[in-house]
Formats: structure tokens, sequence, C-alpha cells
């Protein structure tokens, strides 16, 4: 029953995180900070220094918690069903709905961007000017995997992850030695943050960044594959030890605070040291604070969704269900609401709380009437729910 309950936490970490997507990207709109090609939305008018350190936040965790939980569940999937019907539940619940997706979104998303873009910057014929290419064949064509850059990589994360355990299977001693090691670092606290903060800093020194962009190129970006699928494998080895995941409640809120702390400390020796550092600088001082940070929040936070959201709760079932659609259709909407709201004399805070909240109503209403107890949601979820 416990160990249900620790699982059942971990699927609502899972969605949340994913939430937390369109959070991170209403904020960026007003950011102080210029993303260029990243993001080209921005309300000049508003801007508020407070977003830049919440996207700083948000973004150096919520992505690699993501990917270890997606490790954690494909080692469930492939241990206690098979790896045969893991791969079939990996290709139903990932490929297919990136491919579809991809090609849905493409042009809406090329349409939100640029729209807002002109809109914002005050070209009269904005409208004009976002429609003109939608009577080109190409236009059609996904140029870039957009905001499912994650669905992508978690494909070659699984891939990868599938091959080395095959390969693991006709090696049981080193298959078994690293479970002993896995045993030994989870149920010590600071060595598991010693260890993967280590591990972390050595491919971050590699990459020479701090922050992995999240590469939404078609060609795979071996930087993007290789930092996210370190987080990937660590879940794999977590489920192995899944036993000690009762450990992560220990230190829970003492580590939290210390990486808000510390991404603070980066914020501030990036935005107002004057040493010319940037948030993907090649400095040793942001990857070790990066590397740090990153594990200190997978453990702080997953020890506190083990410790009070274990329990079964309908409200939280029904979000972690309407996760998946809502990161899927969220970006065009957090994209053109800004518009509505950028005559408005009210600060950038405001502003963005209205445009989370906005495409937030949004999402959840289309997700209620027109997708949870349809072929769509079956579709996403392997099954259709109730409404109520």
């Amino acid at each position: 029953m416990e160990k249900t309950q620790r699982i059942h936490s971990l699927d609502s970490l899972r969605a949340i995180m994913m939430m937390l997507g369109l959070v991170l990207h209403s904020a960026l709109t007003y950011n102080v900070t210029n993303h260029g090609n990243v993001w080209i939305i921005k309300d000049t008018a508003a801007t508020n220094i407070t977003t830049d350190f919440l996207v700083l936040m948000i973004h150096s965790f919520r992505m690699p918690i993501f990917f270890l939980i997606a490790g954690f569940f494909g080692a469930m999937l492939f241990y206690e069903r098979s790896p045969k019907r893991m791969i079939k539940n990996r290709i139903a619940r990932i490929v297919f709905p990136f491919i579809l997706f991809l090609i849905i979104l493409a042009p809406i998303v090329q349409f939100s961007f640029d729209y807002a873009s002109l809109t914002l910057q005050g070209n009269e014929h904005a409208l004009t000017t976002t429609l003109a290419p939608f009577s080109e064949f190409n236009f059609y064509i996904p140029k870039s995997t957009s905001h499912l850059w994650f669905l992508y990589y978690l494909i070659y994360a699984t891939g990868f992850a599938v091959i080395l355990a095959f390969i693991l299977r006709k090696i049981p001693k080193l298959s078994q030695q690293i479970k002993f090691i896995g045993n030994w670092i989870f149920q010590r606290p600071l060595a598991r943050i010693l260890i993967f903060s280590g591990m972390t800093f050595v491919v971050l020194t590699l990459l020479k960044t701090p922050m992995v962009a999240s590469s939404t190129s078609l060609p795979p970006d071996i930087a993007t594959f290789l930092y996210y699928t370190s987080f990937y494998l660590v879940g794999w080895i977590l489920y192995t030890s899944k036993q000690h995941l009762q450990t992560l409640i220990k230190y829970d809120w003492l580590t939290v605070i210390t990486a808000i702390f510390l991404v603070m400390t980066q914020g501030v020796l990036i935005e107002f040291m004057d040493l010319g550092l940037k948030p993907n600088s090649n400095s040793p001082i942001l990857i070790t604070l990066s590397s740090l940070t990153v594990w200190l929040f997978i453990f702080g936070i997953t020890g506190l969704f083990i410790r009070h959201g274990s329990h079964h709760s309908k409200r939280m079932r029904y979000i972690s269900d309407a996760s998946y659609w809502v990161y899927l259709i969220h970006l065009p909407l957090t994209a053109l609401f800004p518009i509505l709201l950028r005559e408005l004399p009210i600060g950038g805070i405001l502003k963005f709380l209205l445009v989370t909240a906005m495409t937030a109503i949004v999402c959840f209403i289309t997700y209620h009437y027109g997708v949870r107890n349809t072929f769509i949601g079956k579709f996403l979820n392997g099954r259709k729910y109730p409404r109520n």
C-alpha cells in the first residue's frame, strides 16, 4: 500500500512539472532578459526582473525532474510488465502523440508567435504579414519540435535506456553491482547530492555551459540528449532502489530552501555583479551552482511530494489526467493572451499572472468538455475518464 502511494505521488509530481511549463512560458514575455529567437515575444512596457528569476528557477529543475520520473516509470513498465509491453506503451503514449501534435500545432504555434511579436512591436499590418505564408505548402511542414522537444528527446532517452537494459540482462553481475551502488547512494542524503551533482558537473563541464538549452531543432542535439538522458537513467536506477523512496523525505525542506538560495545567488551573479556572465556562460562557478541546484531541487521536491502527496486525491488525479493535454495546447495561448493585456496600465507581474490564469482556464475547459471523455483522451492517456 505504501509503495503504491509513493508511486502515486511521483505521478502527481510528473503532472506538476508539465503544468509548470505553462507558468514558465507565460513569464518569458515579461522577462527583462532578451531571449532572441528562443522567445521572440516581449511586452517591453511591462518587463519585471522577478519573472527572470522565476524562469531561471523553474528551468533549473522542471525538465530534469520530469525526465527522472519518466525513467522511473519506464523501468517500472520494463520490469513489472515486460519489455515488449513497455515499448508498445511508450510508442502509444509518446511517439504517436508527438508526431500527430507536431503536425497539427506547428502552423498554429508559428502564427501565434509571429502575430503576437509583430502586434506587441506596434506593427499595423501584423495580421496580414502573419497570414501571408499560409498560402505556401512549406509553411505546414514542421521546422522545429517547438515545445514538444521534451517528447522528442524522451523517445531517444527511452530507446537508449531499453538498449542498456537488454545489455545488462546479459551481464547479471554488472547489473547487480549497479543496483547495489544505487541502493547505497539513495539511502544517504549527502552522498546522493554530492555524487549526482558531481556527475552533472562533469557533463556540464564537457558541454561548456551551466544551462543546457532545450534544443527544438529536428536534427537531434547531442548536448540536450546527454544532459536529459542522464536524469532518465538515474530515474531508471531509482526504480531498482524504490524501497528507499521514503528516505527522500529526510531534509526535504532544507534541500529545497538551499536550492532556492543557490538559484538566487546564480541570478545575482548574472544580473547584478557586472562579471560579464550570462546564463550559458562557460563559468566554473555557474556550472558548480547549477550542478548542486538541480539535485537539491530534485531530491527536495520529490521528498516533499512523497511526504505530502502520497494520499489519494481526486483533484490531483484529475490534474494529472489533464496535464498532457494542457501542456500540448498551452503554448499558442501564452503567446496570444499578452496581446489582450498590452494596453492595460498594470505591471508585468500582474500581466504574467493573468496570462497564466487565462491559459489554464481555457486549457482545463477544453480538456473537460472536449478531451476527458473522448477518443482524444483515450489517445493521450490510454483510456476515457468520466467527466465527473
